[in-house]
């Protein structure tokens, strides 16, 4: 009887080890890929924000160029179009909760919890 107590204790001892090296695997896949699917979506929205910013910027430039041309000053062009990048950052400021923090933040929790 003493030998398969202890026969079954070098067993529940081995299945134990295993399961936990298991689990282990399990999570350390598990946060990879969140970690991977996370740098994804950063890396996107890295990629796309340069992109519009860049072409904001070249929009911008004609946009005032425009606008001075058509009142005979640049200097008004370029106030007329920094006076719209400031009343759309107080906007979006204003509204920063809705159009950013709960979007990003449902994406994030989708990346993490599925």
């Amino acid at each position: 009887m003493s030998e398969e107590l202890k026969n079954n204790l070098h067993e529940i001892k081995s299945e134990a080890k295993a399961y936990l090296e298991t689990n282990i695997d399990y999570y350390s896949l598990l946060g990879f890929k969140v970690s991977a699917k996370a740098t994804g979506f950063i890396l996107k929205i890295f990629a796309l924000s340069l992109f519009a910013v860049l072409s904001l910027f070249f929009l911008s430039f004609a946009a005032a160029f425009a606008i001075g041309k058509a009142l005979d000053s640049n200097t008004f062009g370029f106030l007329i179009v920094g006076g719209f990048y400031i009343l759309v950052a107080i906007i979006i400021y204003n509204l920063r909760k809705s159009i950013i923090d709960i979007p990003v933040l449902k994406k994030f929790s989708k990346i993490f919890f599925d």
